[in-house]
């Protein structure tokens, strides 16, 4: 599961040098959205920056996180790798409208209610696979998670489906591709945890 993540000005950064190398003639249309980041955690029914196709290019734009739920006011804000492609709700945007939610980190909580943090060693930024279908109120997404890797299972058994970034493009672009990706496993992740850092005191 993924509930929250953070974004700041280095996530933004990151997206503006992806679009770059992407799409070269392209990117500076996106730098009004990129500029808009500011450093915060992102909560479900929040709106959040996210990687989209268009023209057959790369974009980044703004769109709400979570799909309407079925129940009063509750949001959607994951979908299974496993069976997304499936599922009536989410089939047509994994075929169609696929998208790469970017951030510095993502929060995880184990049973004991403590709070993980997960994030790349190796990279600025991680890059999470999503859908995204279009609403009254606007465009929405989802964050698709996968099995826990490794570095994830100590906390939770499910982890978002992590992309690299010679990934994003044909993620967002590629259905076939897209379709590969699926069943990756993602990347092991480095974690810090707060109730680590107490115990040191």
């Amino acid at each position: 599961m993924c509930g929250r993540y953070y974004v700041d000005e280095e996530t933004a950064r990151e997206i503006q040098r992806v679009l770059r190398h992407v799409d070269e003639r392209r990117w500076q249309q996106s730098m009004g959205d990129v500029r808009r980041i500011t450093e915060k955690d992102i909560h479900p029914a929040e709106q959040a920056p996210v990687l989209a196709g268009r023209g057959g290019g790369v974009y980044c734009g703004w769109q709400r996180w979570g799909f309407p739920g079925f129940q009063g006011k509750q949001v959607i804000f994951n979908a299974r790798c496993e069976s997304a492609m499936e599922k009536p709700l989410f089939c047509n945007s994994m075929r169609h409208s696929r998208v790469v939610i970017p951030a510095t980190w993502f929060y995880e909580w184990n049973l004991r209610k403590e709070k993980n943090t997960f994030y790349r060693k190796d990279a600025s930024a991680l890059f999470m696979a999503g859908c995204c279908r279009e609403y009254e109120d606007g465009i929405r997404f989802v964050i698709l998670t996968t099995r826990a890797n490794a570095s994830m299972e100590p906390v939770h058994d499910r982890m978002p489906l992590i992309l690299e970034e010679n990934e994003i493009a044909p993620w967002i672009l590629d259905e076939e591709r897209a379709r590969d990706i699926l069943h990756k496993t993602p990347c092991l992740l480095e974690r810090r945890t707060e109730y680590e850092q107490l115990s040191l005191f």
